[in-house]
């Protein structure tokens, strides 16, 4: 077997002969590999599209009789990060007899709950609408995948035709069907139709290959998807141009960031008429090239091809008619003009579902637009979270492909409306989403938190994204921020530098917190320093910088995100992180416990401004939080020994012991109060929580 290092053009070759030889002869751990290298590049196949196989002989633990198994990607999974876990493991030929018992068309639901009746492996995952596809094919291992070349020859017109003068008898072609037990049939008919054929196309849908090894079925898949890619390349460049040429002009790249960061919380807005979305933005040159073009108008209201497609993007975009140059800077008036543009939207989705809907269709869902498109600047998802929102761009992008090429073909052709409802209302898809883990406390929500670098912030911002929050970490200590930033996984967090004692730091945080995520929910301010000193000790500069980054800081962070509140519409949570000392009169703190009794009195006056805007506003109160706090990494610990007449390293006894509890107060437990205020009490504002162990002279009332 020839596997040295092959050259393609359109896909990325990945396969490491080092890594593969280490799995041996381990056909599972070859086809996992295989799957994974696949998954690695979007063009091949996105986030949770396609599905891949193989099969091995078994010794079957009833009869101890060799058996041949076939091992698939289960229910939901995603090639690029399949683990055994992820996959399913079925007797082939149990999978084979069904067709004995299949009743057509009409019984297609049913089908699907007797794969559970050919399940070999007992820690399978659930098997997924796909598995016949795989196991009535007679191929020891098979790529199902979704190449943005390869639905663009299954979308154009004349696909039948454009496969047989690409590929010539060497692929299979079958028109568009659902998927499920009757297109394992037709894929099965094909084979036997036409022996001797390395793959088949799906009309409107995607690629089957094989091979008869995992290293054989990847080079397969691989070279097939170059031979579209390169065909439609050709047509390209005899065209001159794509998508009718441009017929917008973008605007400069800061320019589109500062219009979307202007307008994404109008739109996040409107996108949360039923729930509250999280938003994603998008100005790569294929989305600009697309959206800018002459054609835009007529391609997009045809919606997208493939199911993966529009399942996570609906059926068809809101493309916005404003003009690139507008001035967003009235809200009010931008948001007339928007929302007829939605309105329309969701009526415009109703009649769709109404006029395909069956006696036993699913409840209408969100009417809401998933993608938006605005012409010169760049094109806005919203979903349930972060993920779910970028990889509906993503599968969007993937349609902007197919159409760019099904176009340079022949022409774009997009599923029809019933087959598309019958897929997005499928009552298997519906059971599917009935089995999604309930939602976090704080999912669909986005917290900016200053002073995040590390201590107190940091331990905030874990509480928040443990509890479904996407978080915005801010500093003025870059290396730290890029340091907490990376102990979150993908599509939770971001961060910003931002010095709370500048508004111009202050509005680029909130502007890169918006471009990331559509908008801000939460803001917790706990960026802080304490100084300690008499006051004949104390200068100007002290005290001014503690009013600068405590109190005044306060202020500006209010003040823009009440801004930003505003264009949302959907209310929100303000936590000043505070002190005991805000309420205490101790020695050596005059500074440091005016600015804190500020903070608190802010509070309550924002409380009450803010409330007819449904925002609630409180305050968390810490004491004697020594373990993990940054203030006593300084002069602090110093000055606050010196008042208490004892040595630093007496500091930690002394706080825990002379509280009613007699409690250590960690960070994680001035987490937990900023959590109950904004995942528990949201009928809440005004308040202090005190989260010192009980400080009789610090009780509010």
């Amino acid at each position: 077997m020839d596997t040295a290092v092959k050259k393609f053009n359109h896909v990325n070759y990945l396969w490491d002969n080092e890594k593969a030889n280490a799995l041996g002869d381990d056909q599972v751990a070859l086809f996992l590999y295989r799957s994974n290298i696949l998954g690695a590049d979007l063009r091949i196949t996105n986030y949770g599209g396609g599905n891949t196989s193989c099969k091995t002989i078994e010794k079957d633990p009833l009869t101890n009789a060799e058996v041949e198994v076939m091992w698939v990607k289960g229910s939901g999974g995603d090639i690029g990060t399949l683990t055994r876990a992820g996959i399913a493991g079925l007797y082939t030929e149990r999978l084979r007899d069904l067709k004995k018992v299949y009743g057509g068309l009409e019984d297609e639901d049913r089908m699907v709950g007797l794969f559970d009746h050919c399940i070999y492996d007992l820690d399978s995952k659930a098997p997924s609408i796909d598995t016949p596809l795989h196991g009535l094919l007679p191929f020891a291992h098979i790529d199902h995948l979704h190449p943005d070349a390869l639905i663009a020859v299954a979308a154009a017109a004349d696909s039948e035709k454009v496969t047989k003068e690409i590929w010539g008898d060497t692929m299979g072609w079958v028109p568009w069907q659902r998927p499920g037990f009757d297109l394992g049939l037709q894929l099965e008919k094909c084979l036997a139709d036409n022996p001797g054929i390395r793959g088949i196309v799906l009309g409107s849908h995607g690629l089957f290959t094989w091979g008869d090894t995992s290293y054989e079925c990847y080079m397969n898949s691989l070279e097939v998807i170059e031979m579209a890619s390169e065909y439609i390349e050709k047509k390209i460049a005899e065209k001159g141009s794509v998508f009718g040429g441009q017929k917008v002009q973008s605007l400069p790249k800061e320019a589109r960031l500062e219009k979307a960061a202007q307008i994404m919380p109008l739109l996040r807005g409107l996108c949360s008429s039923e729930k509250r979305m999280i938003g994603h933005f998008s100005d790569s040159d294929v989305v600009m090239e697309y959206i800018n073009s002459n054609d835009l108008e007529r391609l997009a209201p045809m919606g997208t091809s493939c199911p993966d497609h529009f399942l996570r993007t609906k059926i068809q975009p809101l493309v916005l008619t404003l003009d690139p140059n507008e001035d967003l800077s009235d809200s009010d008036a931008i948001l007339k003009k928007l929302e007829p543009a939605f309105e329309a939207y969701r009526q415009e989705y109703k009649n769709y579902y109404d006029t395909c809907k069956k006696s036993n269709s699913p409840a209408m869902r969100d009417p809401n637009p998933v993608i938006i498109i605005y012409p010169g600047v760049g094109m806005f998802s919203f979903s349930k979270d972060k993920q779910t929102t970028r990889v509906a761009s993503e599968f969007y992008i993937n349609a902007i492909n197919v159409m760019r090429g099904a176009e340079a073909i022949t022409a774009y052709t997009s599923l029809p409306r019933q087959e598309a409802f019958d897929i997005e209302y499928w009552l298997l898809e519906e059971a599917k989403l009935s089995r999604m883990p309930k939602e976090a406390a704080l999912s669909r929500k986005v917290a900016l938190v200053t002073g995040a670098g590390g201590g107190i912030g940091k331990a905030i911002a874990d509480k928040l994204a443990a509890n479904g929050a996407n978080v915005v970490l801010t500093d003025i200590n870059e290396q730290a921020l890029i340091e907490a930033n990376a102990t979150y996984k993908r599509d939770v967090s971001t961060y910003a530098v931002c010095d709370v004692t500048n508004i111009e730091s202050i509005a680029s945080a909130y502007k890169k917190a918006v471009i990331e995520f559509g908008g801000v929910d939460i803001i917790v301010h706990s960026a802080g320093l304490a100084i300690s000193k008499s006051i004949e000790e104390t200068t100007d500069k002290d005290w001014n910088i503690l009013q600068s980054i405590l109190v005044k800081g306060q202020f500006d962070l209010a003040k823009q995100f009440t801004e930003i509140v505003r264009k949302q519409g959907l209310g929100g949570d303000y936590i000043a992180i505070a002190s005991k000392n805000g309420l205490v009169a101790g020695p050596n703190n005059v500074a440091y416990g005016t600015a804190k009794a500020a903070q608190q009195h802010m509070v309550r006056l924002l409380a009450a401004e803010l409330a007819k805007d449904k925002v609630r506003v409180n305050t968390v109160n810490p004491d004697g939080v020594i373990v993990g706090s940054k203030i006593w990494e300084g002069a602090w610990a110093e000055g606050r020994a010196k008042a208490n007449g004892i040595t630093v390293e007496e500091l930690p006894a002394f706080y825990a012991k002379r509280n009613l509890l007699n409690e250590i107060i960690t960070p994680d437990d001035i987490a937990t109060g900023v959590f109950a205020l904004v995942g528990l009490l949201d009928k809440s504002t005004g308040n202090i929580i005190n989260v010192d162990g009980g400080m009789a002279n610090a009780f509010v009332r």
